[in-house]
């Protein structure tokens, strides 16, 4: 499954509600705000570092750049493009967009 996030961490409890649902091997598209979480800024407040281990966590490049975020992902985040998000749509039948 892939779930699909674009909320802040700080502004909803989207993200939260995600990692607590999400089960070992989905994976996860950080999009918009919610990119912020993938940051080594808001990584662990974010739960997002201890996600790492059990899902495949994305963050899609343009929305982390307009954030003036790049480079600062935090370590086993892959950011992908828009051709890679409709990849990871293709790749995953079943999505779950969290808003």
């Amino acid at each position: 499954m892939l779930h699909i996030v674009n909320k802040s961490f700080t502004q909803t409890n989207a993200l939260a509600s995600c990692l607590r649902l999400a089960k070992p091997g989905h994976a996860l598209l950080l999009t918009e705000d919610a990119v912020y979480a993938a940051t080594t800024a808001g990584a662990a407040s974010s739960g997002i570092a201890g996600a790492l281990s059990q899902l495949k966590v994305y963050a899609l490049q343009p929305d982390v750049e307009a954030r003036g975020m790049a480079g600062k992902l935090v370590e086993g985040v892959t950011a992908v493009d828009y051709g890679g998000f409709v990849d990871l749509v293709a790749e995953h039948p079943n999505n779950q967009s969290w808003l």
